[in-house]
């Protein structure tokens, strides 16, 4: 059932809602951006996600195909969410860091489920042979 959660980075300066629907599951990727940060994503559609903070606030990083924007908090660094567009995955989406969601009970982490995807080969719709890292 979609809910709506706040998030924010470390030191507040991003922050955001949105309505997400965590038993459709969450993603972790092996790719050389995702597995430095440990990044564990859920992906909304545009429509369901407000930013609430200015957004000079966070900060933009692009890299390969250039077809996501990676935001990051420019004070505290913590990468909060990213958007774009990827026709594989539906389009025009943008993927909150779960890790960044507000008041989350631990439980309730803990079960969610999670797709492991390897970015790391181009090979997004497999998961990778090791997962214990990401």
């Amino acid at each position: 059932m979609k809910m709506t959660y706040k998030g924010s980075c470390h030191c507040g300066k991003v922050r955001f809602e949105a309505d997400i629907d965590l038993d459709q599951g969450t993603g972790r990727c092996n790719c050389s951006s995702c597995a430095k940060r440990r990044y564990w994503g859920v992906n909304v559609k545009p429509e369901d996600f407000r930013l609430m903070s200015d957004e000079t606030a966070a900060g933009d990083y692009q890299f390969g195909t250039m077809s996501g924007h990676h935001r990051f908090c420019t004070t505290c660094g913590v990468a909060a969410y990213s958007h774009g567009y990827v026709e594989e995955i539906g389009g025009a989406y943008v993927s909150v860091n779960v890790a960044c969601l507000d008041d989350m009970d631990p439980a309730v982490l803990a079960a969610l489920p999670i797709q492991y995807m390897d970015g790391l080969h181009n090979n997004w719709w497999n998961a990778p042979a090791e997962t214990r890292y990401l």
